[in-house]
């Protein structure tokens, strides 16, 4: 069985980290708003030839086996065109904004891929109360 490598790092001295921004604690059942951002502080190129082609968001609650896919967003605008590379008329940023639901206490996970540096992730503990 293959083992993914994912890397870690700061995100505030590192471009492809998912940065995760929500609030720590919740209410139960409530919706709330997590936004996921690669190249917070360091902004990444997203060129043609270097870019972050996915986000993917999961939420694993505490004593729980797997985690549940929250979403998974593709980004597919790099400056590409017919005149050639970085010449396009669209560049996307890497964030992506969700809201959701939860009534257990436990973690999120986003992981980011970058075609030429592979693959990223982070965490961030949400506490549920009430």
């Amino acid at each position: 069985m293959m083992d993914l490598n994912f890397q870690v790092a700061d995100w505030k001295t590192e471009k492809h980290v998912p940065v995760i921004d929500s609030a720590d604690v919740v209410k139960k059942g409530e919706a709330f708003k997590i936004t996921v951002t690669v190249g917070k502080e360091i902004p990444h190129p997203n060129t043609t030839e270097h870019h972050i082609s996915c986000i993917g968001v999961y939420f694993i609650g505490d004593g729980e086996k797997f985690p549940s896919q929250v979403g998974r967003f593709e980004f597919s605008a790099h400056g590409e065109s017919t005149q050639g590379p970085n010449l396009g008329l669209v560049y996307t940023n890497p964030e992506a904004t969700l809201n959701l639901r939860i009534d257990k206490t436990g973690t999120i996970f986003a992981i980011s891929y970058c075609n030429i540096h592979g693959l990223w992730k982070s965490a961030k503990e949400i506490r549920v109360e009430g």
